[in-house]
């Protein structure tokens, strides 16, 4: 048995697991992220010196400080540190920059409107 979920790689928890909570808890952030994702920007490269509880940004190339080391992940604000979440292919988010419907597709988050045939 795994112990992360195959689609969104949410922690499962295991039998005989202690602290049960932890385990449920971080896959409700998880979830409380990804689900109706929410980018303040799709190709931010430097994290913001305030950010606000639950706010996400896509990491754009070349990211800098707590960030460096992150290209193409999702940063979150949670809990007073960063949560990093790698998209996979198909997720949608609303871009707050731009505000434009985007899908991740590629390695990059696309605007909807340029993938339709």
């Amino acid at each position: 048995m795994t112990d992360v979920t195959a689609k969104l790689s949410l922690p499962v928890m295991m039998p005989a697991q202690a602290q049960k909570h932890v385990t449920h808890n971080e896959a409700l952030e998880l979830l409380d992220l990804i689900v109706q994702l929410t980018l303040e920007s799709d190709q931010a490269a430097i994290a913001p010196p305030s950010p606000q509880e639950g706010q996400s940004w896509g990491i754009g190339v070349g990211a800098t400080g707590v960030w460096a080391g992150r290209d193409g992940m999702i940063a979150s604000w949670r809990g007073g540190g960063w949560l990093f979440v790698n998209p996979a292919e198909g997720w949608t988010a609303w871009c707050k920059s731009d505000l434009t419907l985007k899908v991740y597709s590629g390695g990059s988050w696309q605007p909807l409107a340029a993938l339709a045939p």
